[in-house]
């Protein structure tokens, strides 16, 4: 039974994963969800049900539009890919159970904001909203009331020293060193974790961001770094390997 309902999370998570790419690409540039139907984006035209179908299409297609021939980016099946791999995985480990509806949350957040953030640069603000208040719910649901409204403040204090880390980065690099949008996810990973396990998913994340940022630096030094997937990055390898400060302690 648990390996059927591995299957139909990864199912489930490779059709989430083409709408997470339609969120990623519409939102950012002010556009409906809904209307106009997907097109591609060189010779626009509307495309058909059967072009929809998640990986199957790209792969019957050859990654090409069926009309004009242009190739279709990798990224659109990448993210259905890694939707689906990540939602069995967070099955496979974590069953039903409170840490695999929270990670659902923040591995469709992460996808999206992978699309957004890399292409555009911006994490559209409805989607943490989105995503901060269907965590607030299940903390509601699963946790005591005393335990969410501390998650809750833990949220607001790692804003406020993700808030002062940009504005020291400000004054130190003389221009912008974080994205208002990043300190807002700030909000989201506190009502998941204790600020001190905060504080290490933000190391964390800064250790991600470093070598990628060096390599881009070195080929273009005003590139601009887009840190929203290195923070959710790194969210999800605490949850899913289960890091805190108190083992790493406990270990050395």
């Amino acid at each position: 039974m648990n390996c059927l309902y591995t299957i139909i999370c990864f199912t489930f998570g490779i059709v989430l994963g083409s709408f997470y790419n339609v969120v990623g690409y519409r939102l950012p540039q002010g556009k409906s969800l809904v209307k106009p139907r997907s097109e591609c984006p060189k010779c626009h035209k509307k495309l058909k049900w059967y072009e929809l179908i998640p990986v199957i299409s790209f792969l019957i297609q050859r990654g090409k539009c069926n009309n004009c021939k242009c190739k279709i980016s990798l990224f659109y099946p990448i993210i259905e890919i890694t939707t689906g791999i990540l939602f069995a995985l967070d099955f496979y480990l974590f069953g039903f159970s409170y840490k695999f509806i929270i990670l659902l949350i923040v591995i469709s957040l992460f996808n999206i904001v992978l699309v957004s953030d890399i292409n555009f640069l911006i994490i559209p603000d409805e989607v943490t909203l989105v995503a901060t208040i269907l965590v607030i719910i299940t903390n509601l649901s699963f946790l005591e009331l005393e335990k969410t409204i501390y998650m809750f403040f833990s949220g607001c204090l790692l804003f406020v020293i993700m808030y002062i880390v940009m504005i020291l980065g400000n004054i130190l690099f003389k221009k912008e060193s974080l994205g208002g949008a990043d300190i807002k996810l700030m909000i989201l990973v506190g009502m998941i974790l204790t600020p001190i396990d905060g504080i290490f998913c933000i190391f964390i994340s800064s250790v991600l961001a470093l070598p990628i940022s060096i390599f881009l630096l070195l080929k273009n030094k005003n590139h601009i770094i887009p840190y929203g997937p290195f923070i959710l990055g790194a969210l999800l390898l605490i949850l899913f390997c289960n890091i805190d400060v108190n083992t790493l302690l406990n270990l050395y």
